[in-house]
Formats: structure tokens, C-alpha cells, sequence
């Protein structure tokens, strides 16, 4: 069973903290799981501990479009807290690793139950909001490069490891480009030393440079999480 590591549990006092924990179960989430399907009633709420899970806009027939990711800083299922019974999000599963899960009809009780929580995961909305709206702006405003950068940077904060899949395929359909782009941009920050990317298992060798190499949105993202949990 997974240690208590999900940031927005271990802000609970204590006895808040217990109750949700002894409502919770102990999973493992596997690579390429789907969570949530976009449009259809939610069943469960998800705590990250390790690992990491990709939010999916699906318009038409297209690939799907990532617009936010959760690890262990935050929680799936945060339209429950908002009364909405049904996701408006494709949720997959990017990295591997551990997870606390209570049903939906738990995670309602707990609301009604605890401000502490009520009030925790009104600041991750306002959070969540912030992270939505600099995705839009980023796909808009910024090259294929500078917004590698950034998801790299984000997958390697929640994997805990330097190394990580992500295949190119992937990449391309989760950012929204042509996999011709995804191609170059990686084939640059390899020839910067930044990463090592070989058989769709990217290792980050330069933290640093990948920082410098990102678009603003990474800092900004991190800044309105700090100031706020």
C-alpha cells in the first residue's frame, strides 16, 4: 500500500486526512489505462501518489488534445467536486504508478463532511482554471519546441524518474502537431545534450537547460500552484 505522498491529501489535518484515507483503496495505474472516457458518467475519484495522467479534449473525429496533467500535486475527478456526474475530459494514463481511488458517491460524502477538503480542492479549481487557460494560449502562441520543453518538464515532475515513455506518436497527437514536427524539435533537444530519446523512452540529462529551452507557461504554471497549496 502507498504511502501517503498525494500532495493535496497530505494538506488535510489530521483527522480529515484519516477518514478520506479509510475511504480510499490502494491501485496501481498501468501505461495507455483509460480512467475516464469523455461524456460518460464517473464512477471513481483518483489521488496520484507516483505516475502521471493525461486530461484529453476530443473534438470530432480528431486525435485527442492534451490539456492538462495530474500527478501526485493534484487529483482526477475534480468535476465532482463541482456537481458534474459526467467527465468532460478523456483521462489515459501517460506514466505508471500508484493511486488512492474511493468511489463517486465517497468522494461526495467526504465534501459534505470536511471544509478542510472543500476548501483545499476550491484552490486546486482555481489552479486547474489557470493551467486550462495557459494551454490554450500555448498551443496558439508557441513553437513546437519551447512546448516539448514544457510537457517534458511536467511528465519528469510527476514520473520521479529521469527517464520516462513517450512515444512520438504520442507526443504529436497529445500537443496537437504532425509527428514530422515531433521529430525535429526531440532531434534538438538531443543535440543540445538536454535529453536522451531512443525507442520511445525519453531520460532527461540536462534539467536545467530543459528549463531554458521551455516556454513561460511551465514557470507560470508552477508559480500559481506554489502560491496558492
Amino acid at each position: 500500500m502507498p504511502s501517503v505522498e498525494n500532495h493535496l491529501i497530505k494538506l488535510l489535518p489530521r483527522n480529515d486526512r484519516q477518514r478520506l484515507m479509510a475511504a480510499c483503496s490502494a491501485i496501481e495505474l498501468a501505461v495507455g489505462e483509460v480512467l475516464y472516457q469523455q461524456g460518460t458518467a464517473t464512477r471513481h475519484a483518483y489521488f496520484p501518489v507516483d505516475g502521471f495522467i493525461s486530461l484529453v479534449t476530443q473534438v470530432d473525429e480528431r486525435p485527442g488534445l492534451e490539456v492538462c496533467m495530474v500527478g501526485r500535486e493534484g487529483m482526477l475527478g475534480l468535476h465532482l467536486a463541482l456537481g458534474v456526474a459526467k467527465s468532460p475530459l478523456h483521462a489515459l494514463v501517460q506514466g505508471e504508478g500508484r493511486a488512492w481511488r474511493l468511489t463517486a458517491v465517497e468522494f461526495r460524502r467526504e465534501l459534505k463532511r470536511g471544509a478542510a477538503l472543500r476548501r483545499i480542492l476550491d484552490l486546486y479549481i482555481q489552479i486547474s482554471m489557470s493551467q486550462l487557460a495557459a494551454s490554450a494560449a500555448c498551443v496558439r502562441f508557441h513553437q513546437i519546441g519551447p512546448r516539448l520543453a514544457r510537457w517534458l518538464l511536467m511528465s519528469h515532475d510527476r514520473a520521479h524518474a529521469d527517464s520516462f515513455h513517450a512515444t512520438q506518436e504520442l507526443l504529436a497527437h497529445l500537443l496537437g502537431v504532425r509527428r514530422v514536427g515531433i521529430t525535429l524539435a526531440a532531434g534538438c533537444l538531443q543535440r543540445d545534450g538536454l535529453i536522451e530519446y531512443s525507442r520511445g523512452i525519453v531520460k532527461v540529462l540536462d534539467r536545467r537547460g530543459l528549463e531554458a529551452a521551455a516556454c513561460a507557461c511551465y514557470a507560470a504554471d508552477t508559480f500559481s500552484y506554489a502560491r496558492l497549496l
